[in-house]
């Protein structure tokens, strides 16, 4: 493989411990589910989804026996309250559909939740719960200008549905989303997202993995790219696998910021999502110093990685102490520190 970004090897998954479980509980992320993740499993058959040219996606759709429909759909939709209204009852809602895919480490289950009354339409996901996932997550709703929605319980991880055109799809044909394309503003974002993917070790952030929100704004439109994919948060050893730059499925946006801005302008856009993290950063700081307490000591990549990672952020930032780390949650800690120069009277 010549690919210098290729990830070999599916990443494992880690579970929840103790501390983190701790953490998750004082932050109200856990709670007591009205169903499992494993209950998703007894399905009675699958039926490949396609897309609209006729080829075979990722997505199945799942078959249920009817004796266990009305159940698993009425628990279904309880899941769905407690993400959204803190399970306060919403009349009128039903399960539209279940969609399963096998491919990736938390092995989802989408599901579509139908408004009787509007025929309005929401998704949501169950998966398999991982350690650095959850990670992922919270570093994402704490220095991100996103807010995440998420649940953990018993052997199940409840996300909200992100909204947003799939990175690949959008760059490919942007005017079917909006023909009023601003590349100035696009790739502005794109260079802000790249700052903060890499700031906070989120790795494996190909086109396919981000979605592209449009926003109008007057006669303009804005851009948000965001994350749908935590997997890969501080997992991988080599740290170019953590800016979405250097992947050959990201090349259009990095063409376009290229021909568009130039180094200087994307310098100066680098900079300022630089300054826009230590301010979330400051508003944070309390519960990111609780985070990192339980990251620290957890495992969640390989001590090969670690070490690999570790070296090649103290060669880059000629920071000898990264060296010594011996955990992801350390590396990303020390990173961070430096790079958003947080010893400086900043945190």
């Amino acid at each position: 493989m010549n690919d210098p970004n290729h990830i070999a090897h599916k990443k494992p998954m880690y579970p929840v411990g103790p501390a983190l479980w701790d953490y998750l509980r004082d932050h109200s992320r856990s709670t007591r589910l009205p169903l499992v993740y494993a209950d998703l499993l007894r399905y009675d058959s699958l039926m490949p989804q396609r897309d609209a040219a006729g080829r075979e996606t990722l997505w199945n759709t799942v078959l249920l026996r009817p004796s266990d429909q009305a159940d698993l759909h009425e628990r279904l939709v309880a899941v769905y309250q407690l993400l959204i209204a803190d399970g306060r009852p919403i009349d009128y809602l039903r399960v539209a559909s279940i969609d399963y895919c096998i491919y990736g480490n938390s092995q989802p289950f989408r599901i579509k939740i139908l408004n009787l009354i509007n025929d309005n339409h929401d998704y949501y996901y169950i998966k398999k719960p991982d350690a650095s996932r959850i990670y992922g997550l919270e570093l994402e709703h704490l220095l991100s200008p996103n807010r995440i929605n998420y649940m953990v319980g018993e052997g199940t991880l409840v996300e909200e549905h992100i909204i947003g055109v799939p990175g690949d799809d959008f760059i490919a044909a942007p005017q079917l989303y909006h023909g009023n394309m601003n590349l100035v503003r696009l790739s502005k974002e794109f260079v802000k997202f790249n700052e903060r993917c890499f700031v906070r070790l989120l790795g494996d952030m190909r086109a396919y993995n981000f979605v592209v929100d449009v926003i109008q704004d007057f006669d303009q439109v804005q851009y948000r790219i965001r994350s749908i994919d935590f997997d890969q948060q501080s997992f991988e050893g080599r740290y170019r696998i953590y800016l979405p730059q250097f992947f050959k499925e990201n090349r259009p946006y990095v063409e376009m910021a290229q021909r568009t801005i130039g180094p200087e302008t994307a310098a100066q856009y680098a900079n300022e999502e630089r300054a826009n993290l230590r301010k979330r950063y400051r508003l944070s700081h309390e519960q990111l110093a609780q985070l990192f307490v339980v990251m620290r000591d957890d495992v969640i990549s390989t001590p090969a990685h670690v070490a690999q990672l570790a070296g090649e952020l103290a060669d880059l930032h000629g920071l000898e102490a990264l060296r010594s780390c011996t955990t992801m949650g350390q590396v990303l800690e020390l990173h961070l520190h430096h790079v958003l120069e947080l010893d400086r009277g900043e945190g």
